[in-house]
């Protein structure tokens, strides 16, 4: 188990079960979500991971983070967050929400390259004339972007390990319902680190898979049967395998390349999947983050010298405006 999920499995065990009797309705969303993302047994280990249950997680991860945005507009969330500003709690969650931004955006760039490069691979089998030439010029590119994108993955996995290091789940504040708030917050982020974990390592192939040899890996991959992301098949890590077979087909003849067609197609569609389910996850990111920061607002009187110490991007000011009009308007009807 890697050690980011080894922490965070403890972690999330040791939150205590003294809640309040009838929490609010959006509290107990909120831990159902929760609940919904623990209990996924390919949660707890990224070599197990397919492209579909990534996929799945995605949209449970977006479902969380929606029920933790409509958490944080409620006005007993404003006024219990607006007092754990002043020990420093929503600097913490908000810090470690960019830090998670930027992590996520390495994930869309990664996904953007390997479907370029697939798209460009794909074109040259289709092409025929010169088809061994250019399927060896191209899939070498392919390879050499996934060096420089694994790379780019391992800076990212050591970003996560640097933000657990430094996670604390203390609040000063007594209340208990505003201490179960914040305490489902930082679950949220915990199990976002983890499932964040789990897809970077699926991107960059996880060690240990694909030790057939060499023919029968050739046989696997180059069959011109087109397999669904969601069969049985496709549940080997489908970048793995194709990192594997372009090694092995390079300088082969073109009838060999031409059944890999199938294989580039059916990466992209599960690229494609994954890209969708990042950006949107990335939205409700941006949405919970500068939901958060309208708390720490509301005790800040210097409103400049603060965006400049949190770094704040110009699209998040504008989403910080965003809300205030809608609230604004909500107010007046």
């Amino acid at each position: 188990m890697a050690p980011v999920e080894t922490s965070i499995k403890s972690s999330l065990h040791s939150r205590s079960n003294s809640l309040p009797n009838a929490p609010h309705p959006i509290l107990s969303q909120v831990e159902v979500h929760l609940h919904r993302l623990k209990k996924d047994p390919e949660a707890t280990t990224s070599l197990s991971s397919s492209s579909s249950s990534i996929s799945h997680r995605l949209n449970d991860l977006q479902d969380l983070q929606e029920s933790a945005d409509k958490l944080l507009q409620l006005t007993i969330s404003q006024q219990g967050l607006a007092q754990e500003c002043r020990s420093k709690q929503i600097d913490e969650l908000l810090d470690r929400s960019l830090r998670l931004l930027d992590i996520c955006s390495t994930i869309k760039d990664c996904l953007l390259q390997s479907k370029d490069s697939m798209h460009e691979l794909g074109s040259v089998i289709r092409r025929k004339r010169d088809a061994e030439t250019g399927f060896t010029t191209e899939g070498g590119k392919y390879l050499a972007c996934r060096k420089k994108m694994k790379r780019a993955i391992a800076k990212a996995l050591r970003d996560l390990k640097a933000i657990q290091n430094k996670f604390t789940v203390s609040s000063s504040n007594k209340d208990e319902e505003t201490s179960s708030m914040l305490s489902f917050l930082k679950e949220a982020e915990m199990v976002t680190m983890s499932s964040f974990e789990s897809l970077l390592i699926f991107i960059i192939g996880p060690k240990g898979q694909l030790k057939q040899s060499r023919w029968s890996v050739i046989s696997k991959l180059v069959q011109p049967k087109r397999i669904s992301c969601d069969s049985e098949v496709s549940d080997t890590n489908k970048f793995k395998m194709v990192d594997k077979v372009l090694k092995l087909l390079i300088g082969s003849k073109p009838s060999s390349t031409e059944n890999f067609q199938s294989h580039v197609q059916n990466l992209e569609l599960c690229i494609q999947d994954i890209e969708v389910g990042v950006e949107r996850l990335s939205r409700q990111l941006i949405r919970t983050r500068a939901a958060n920061g309208m708390s720490r607002l509301l005790t800040d009187t210097h409103l400049e010298d603060y965006y400049t110490g949190l770094n704040w991007t110009i699209k998040e000011e504008q989403m910080i405006n965003n809300f205030k009009a809608d609230a604004s308007l909500n107010s007046s009807l």
